[in-house]
């Protein structure tokens, strides 16, 4: 079976569309480190080709939906190739589970595809608003890694557009993939991808929900049974202190089965259309809003609410597929919740073994009082081949700072060097700030990426913020 998308089926209703190509402000969905950027929207594979052969002394980068937290997908002074008009889905294998598109495709529309064919992506962060190509750059992760695995363990091969002007087809298992998957876009241009999918007979989830005490309980909780479950994640109150620091709530769940939806009115829409992609939508936020609209004082209280309103514990709740994995993409523009001085995101994972760093970094994250409202943890499974895939076994940690709290750039840097000393490592694409002296500690085949990105792009072509900041 084939399917063409529409010519707006991609884009994301955040993102400003009315842009025309030419020089611009470009910056993360963080929004710390706007620069200008010269931005070129290929439509086709020959003008791609175009546009890496033109984008001049400064080299250029892709872009796709703009979610990188940080300056990944920003390139000062130079090219952004903004990747969303190459938006195509070629084909779909119904009987074999196998999509063949475009980069520039969105998770959104590959649900909006595949669910009613019974099919669904086999990885998802939090948003569905990334491209395909922004997926394989960044090697995401989701609930389910430590079951699946990240983006790029599903990808069956890939077309790249290399700074030599070559179109080559890169395969799992090859140097060019491990540096492409995850190699925040430093390698060349992903083109297309063909990715195996994840069989499902509904467009509902089945979650479990409970609380936890404190970390330690929530730790226990995750170790003994997240082997019983395909998805896995727990929100944390890191305003929380004493007893209670750490204190979670934890939701799990799988896709419903068919049969599940019995327990649903017998007139219910979703009993009617089992697999129809459905999405709610808020108002958008607001242009701007209050620098202290975050305090602790606010935070504090929302966090208080959001633990007392979950239940001790809840089973089998069923929820839209958007709810589950998704629920801040409906509420446009959430990311200026935080102010025009914007926010940093920080993630980090630590080896299992290495749980008293994870403990003291939430300790001294609780005593700092960092106003953080989008805190979660989550487990990870065995490692991704990337050379700098972000995800290994252990623990992982992510949550969104406003970007203007006094002193935090020293704090972040001193965790930076208690996970690097803990064997641990942050994520590159929700990275705005990391010390370059800490990355060979954190990434090890770090050397490896450079020599492989020397040899296939001696010109230095492809570069970002981010690469020049860390010197990739």
């Amino acid at each position: 079976m084939s399917a063409d998308t529409a010519p707006d089926a991609t884009r994301d209703p955040d993102a400003d569309w009315d842009t025309v190509t030419g020089w611009d402000t470009v910056t993360g969905w963080g929004r710390t480190a706007p620069t200008g950027a010269f931005v070129v929207r290929p439509r086709t594979y020959e003008e791609a080709a175009v546009a890496v052969r033109d984008c001049g002394v400064r080299g250029g980068i892709a872009r796709g939906l703009g979610r990188a937290y940080g300056d990944a997908a920003q390139n000062a002074g130079g090219a952004v190739l903004d990747m969303t008009a190459l938006d195509r889905v070629h084909a779909v294998d119904v009987s074999g589970g196998t999509v063949l598109c475009d980069a520039g495709v969105s998770l959104h529309r590959l649900m909006e595809v595949l669910l009613p064919l019974g099919w669904f992506v086999p990885v998802t962060p939090g948003t569905r608003y990334v491209t395909v190509g922004g997926a394989i750059g960044a090697d995401i992760h989701g609930k389910n890694h430590h079951v699946s695995g990240s983006f790029s363990r599903h990808v069956l091969s890939l077309e790249l557009l290399t700074a030599d002007g070559r179109v080559r087809t890169v395969a799992p298992g090859t140097p060019l993939f491990e540096a492409t998957a995850g190699g925040m876009g430093l390698t060349g241009v992903i083109l297309t991808a063909t990715l195996r999918l994840q069989p499902v007979g509904t467009a509902l989830m089945s979650v479990d929900t409970e609380r936890a005490a404190d970390l330690d309980d929530l730790m226990a909780r995750l170790t003994a049974t997240d082997h019983r479950y395909r998805y896995s994640v727990a929100w944390i109150d890191l305003l929380a202190r004493g007893r209670a620091t750490g204190r979670a709530v934890l939701t799990r769940g799988d896709h419903a089965p068919l049969e599940a939806l019995g327990a649903l009115p017998a007139r219910s829409r979703a009993r009617r259309e089992p697999l129809a992609f459905r999405t709610s939508r808020l108002p958008a936020t607001p242009d701007f809003l209050p620098g202290g609209l975050l305090s602790r004082t606010t935070v504090g209280l929302f966090n208080e609410l959001w633990y007392r309103k979950a239940p001790r514990e809840s089973r089998g709740r069923l929820q839209r597929i958007s709810t589950f994995f998704h629920p801040l993409d409906g509420v446009p523009h959430w990311n200026r919740v935080y102010g025009r001085g914007g926010f940093v995101q920080y993630q980090f994972v630590v080896g299992h073994g290495r749980e008293e760093a994870l403990r003291s970094i939430v300790r001294r994250i609780s005593e700092r009082r960092c106003p953080s409202f989008l805190a979660v943890l989550k487990r990870f499974g065995e490692a991704d081949p990337g050379w700098l895939s972000f995800p290994v076994p252990g623990w992982t940690l992510a949550l969104d700072i406003p970007a203007g709290l006094p002193g935090l750039g020293a704090f972040l840097d001193e965790l930076d060097e208690e996970v690097a000393d803990a064997g641990g490592r942050v994520y590159l694409a929700k990275d705005s700030r990391l010390r370059p002296d800490l990355l060979a500690a954190m990434y090890p085949r770090l050397d490896d990426f450079r020599a492989l990105r020397a040899e296939l792009d001696p010109r230095g072509v492809f570069v970002s913020d981010l690469a020049r900041r860390l010197a990739l």
